[in-house]
């Protein structure tokens, strides 16, 4: 939660440091959607997540995932064989974001016909 604090001739000040750190790990227009197939679907390879996002690009894609790999939000894993087979899940990190992708799809599911 954003800490506010009052300061000496009554201004008001917010620390915004952890929301822009969170929105920097899960901001844009698709990482939520991998976070969001990843953990309803528990290991996706990259074939399956591409066909889930149908619109996304292989570039933006393969950018997102290594990104949200950087970040410990997901694990790549790759199988020592030919040709290559390569699986992604969440991290303890990862799912430690899903009570809050759970309450943003609750709050959409009470408002899709607003």
């Amino acid at each position: 939660m954003a800490e506010i604090k009052e300061c000496k001739d009554g201004e008001v000040t917010v620390e915004s440091r952890p929301f822009e750190y969170t929105l920097s790990l899960i901001g844009g227009k698709w990482k939520l959607n991998i976070l969001f197939w990843l953990w309803k679907k528990e290991i996706m390879r990259y074939s399956e997540l591409k066909r889930a996002l149908n619109s996304i690009t292989h570039k933006m894609l393969s950018k997102q995932l290594d990104e949200l790999e950087r970040d410990h939000l997901i694990v790549r894993h790759e199988y020592p064989q030919v040709p290559p087979k390569v699986e992604y899940y969440l991290s303890d990190r990862g799912h430690s974001l899903m009570p809050i992708l759970q309450e943003l799809c609750t709050w959409g599911y009470l408002h899709i016909d607003d």
